[in-house]
C-alpha cells in the first residue's frame, strides 16, 4: 500500500477509492437520513469531505491523464465519469487504473 503514494497514478487510485467510499456513505446512508429521519448532519459533515476529494480526483486524473499520455476518447473519460456513478471509481481502478 505504501508503494501508491509514489506515484501520481498511485495517488490516483487512493483518491479514487476514498472519493468513491464517500460517494456511498453520502448516497446510500447520509442522504436517506436527511429526508427519512430528518437528520441532516451526516449531510453537513460528509458533503464538504466529499466535494474536496471529487475535485482532487478530477484534477489528478486530469494530470495522470497528461502525464501518461492517456488519448482523452479512450481512457481519460471513463476515469472521469467514474466519480459520478456510485461503484464507479472501484470498477474503473480494477478495469483501467490498475493496468497502467
Amino acid at each position: 500500500m505504501i508503494h501508491l503514494f509514489k506515484t501520481k497514478l498511485g495517488r490516483l487510485r487512493i483518491l479514487a477509492f476514498l472519493e468513491g467510499i464517500s460517494l456511498l456513505i453520502l448516497v446510500f446512508i447520509a442522504v436517506p437520513m436527511k429526508h427519512w429521519m430528518g437528520d441532516p448532519s451526516w449531510v453537513r459533515m460528509l458533503g464538504p469531505v466529499h466535494g474536496a476529494l471529487f475535485l482532487l480526483f478530477l484534477f489528478n486524473t486530469l494530470s495522470v491523464g497528461v502525464e501518461q499520455q492517456w488519448k482523452f476518447k479512450e481512457i481519460t473519460w471513463k476515469v472521469l465519469i467514474a466519480c459520478f456513478i456510485p461503484f464507479g471509481t472501484f470498477y474503473i481502478d480494477r478495469k483501467i487504473l490498475s493496468q497502467q
